[in-house]
């Protein structure tokens, strides 16, 4: 439990110290803010910084730190690694950057902002990218909690519509619908902080739980080595995977919704950097309760996998039940539930806002905010009833979401990068994260079976995959030099 407690540390340490860098290297100052200068009463609205920092971390977390820290719990404690360097000088990082530079750009969505300091065909790119993101991570966030809702009230004896997928899939749209289509305070603004609190008390109650129950959680120095059972290797398969819980693109996506909400500019670091900090501590304590309660056999997480079998929220509300109880019972309803449905309909709201900007749609106008959300959501419907009746695999549409998620995530990084070197400040704090995910992303490209992975030469070759990553990503950075030069 060492060195759970000092990973822990570092990640509250580092929003302490390398927070404080990051926005000293950026320089808030008092101008006005786009949520002052525009406010539209339904997306630049002027929010309180406690529930800026909620809906935030509501906003960039549902279930992504706890899904993707348990998966990641498989490979054993070095995920704690991951997790806690990747939260304090790549996740963090990114998401103050893409939310300080949309608030500095009049609340522009991310593929606008990329634009800016990346260029024009980078932006187009960016804007296909983003919204197909978005509406992937809308259909997981809307699926994945019909299901959950069906089994646990089937487990209650619950019969007849309400035990049907397809019926509590379509209630989720609507509601989606709603939200995307309303202001932001009328719904998130209001209901979220209250599960954002539900989040915050989940993590608390596991971590309690753990030494109280009688769990051990193994020792980093002690494991420092993979323990994934099926043998998968950790660069960059665990980079990706954990995701959510160290640095994920798609915070780019919903940061740009809070940066059109703050009143100051000062308020950027406990909102972004430190909502991120909040984020990694919770990833850390679900990856801990990963690797406690579940049996090891050959000094393998054969028991953790066999959990996974069935499900991540069965995973989660089996974890819950360990180390919590009854309440635990009610937690894990209320945030395997409700906080996917949170994560879902920002996903929704974000690509909205990225096809307005794309199409210059004032946003004010009613007419012009149907005229997008019901294309949006009706994509949406068509992945999610694609799932639900068999023609399109939600584990495939989950797989092609973590490498788009990561891939967006360095893109994001160098464009912070690019915007430090014009305003010639320290570059490294985004250049040396952004390197680092380029790796990542190109080497499990190379080798990940939804992508080269298809051809059977390439299905985890790490000869040829680790090679090209590194290629990759000097090539990236030697681009970045050139530009900065060009710039210049």
């Amino acid at each position: 439990m060492v060195s759970f407690i000092i990973c822990l540390a570092i990640i509250v340490c580092g929003y302490l110290t390398y927070g404080k860098v990051v926005d000293n290297a950026f320089a808030p100052d008092d101008r006005e803010t786009p949520a002052v200068a525009i406010n539209d009463g339904v997306d630049f609205v002027v929010l309180p910084q406690w529930k800026l920092f909620l809906v935030q971390l509501l906003n960039i977390a549902g279930l992504g730190p706890i899904f993707g820290a348990m998966q990641g719990a498989l490979w054993g404690p070095i995920v704690f690694l991951w997790i806690t360097f990747g939260t304090v000088f790549a996740g963090s990082v990114h998401d103050y950057f893409a939310g300080m530079l949309s608030e500095r750009n009049n609340g522009a969505s991310i593929s606008e902002v990329i634009g800016i300091y990346l260029g024009p065909t980078m932006k187009n790119v960016m804007r296909v990218f983003a919204v197909v993101l978005l509406i992937m991570v809308g259909t997981v966030f809307a699926v994945g909690p019909a299901g959950l809702l069906v089994k646990l009230l089937t487990e209650k004896g619950v019969s007849g519509p309400f035990a049907s997928t397809t019926v509590w899939l379509a209630i989720i749209l609507i509601y989606y619908f709603i939200a995307t289509f309303i202001s932001i305070d009328a719904i998130i603004g209001k209901i979220y902080p209250i599960f954002g609190f539900c989040l915050i008390a989940m993590a608390v109650g596991v971590a309690i739980g753990l030494p109280t129950h009688g769990y051990a959680i193994p020792e980093l120095f002690s494991n420092f080595r993979s323990m994934h059972p099926a043998g998968t290797p950790v660069w960059s398969f665990m980079f990706i995977t954990v995701a959510c819980g160290a640095i994920s693109g798609f915070h780019a996506t919903q940061s740009p919704l809070m940066a059109r909400c703050m009143k100051s500019e000062r308020q950027g670091r406990f909102v972004f950097y430190g909502a991120m900090c909040a984020e990694g501590c919770i990833a850390m304590v679900w990856a801990a309760a990963g690797c406690a309660i579940y049996e090891k056999t050959g000094g393998l997480s054969t028991g953790l996998q066999e959990i996974l079998k069935g499900g991540q929220s069965v995973a989660i509300y089996d974890v819950c039940v360990k180390t919590m109880g009854s309440v635990g019972v009610i937690l894990a309803m209320l945030g395997v539930v409700a906080c996917p449905i949170t994560s879902g309909d920002t996903a929704f709201r974000s690509a909205r806002l990225t096809l307005a900007d794309w199409m210059k749609l004032d946003q004010e106008s009613s007419g012009n905010r149907l005229k997008l959300a019901i294309p949006v959501l009706g994509i949406g419907a068509f992945l999610g009833f694609g799932n639900t009746f068999g023609f399109l695999s939600y584990a495939v549409i989950w797989r092609y979401f973590s490498w788009t998620n990561q891939t967006l995530a360095m893109i994001v990084l160098w464009a912070g990068a690019m915007y430090l070197a014009q305003e010639k400040k320290n570059y490294w704090i985004g250049a040396v994260p952004a390197t680092f995910m380029s790796a990542v992303s190109c080497t499990y490209f190379m080798m990940a079976g939804e992508c080269l992975g298809l051809i059977p030469f390439f299905k985890n070759n790490t000869m040829v995959a680790y090679p090209v990553g590194i290629i990759f990503a000097a090539a990236m950075f030697f681009l970045f030099k050139k530009s900065i030069k060009k710039y210049e």
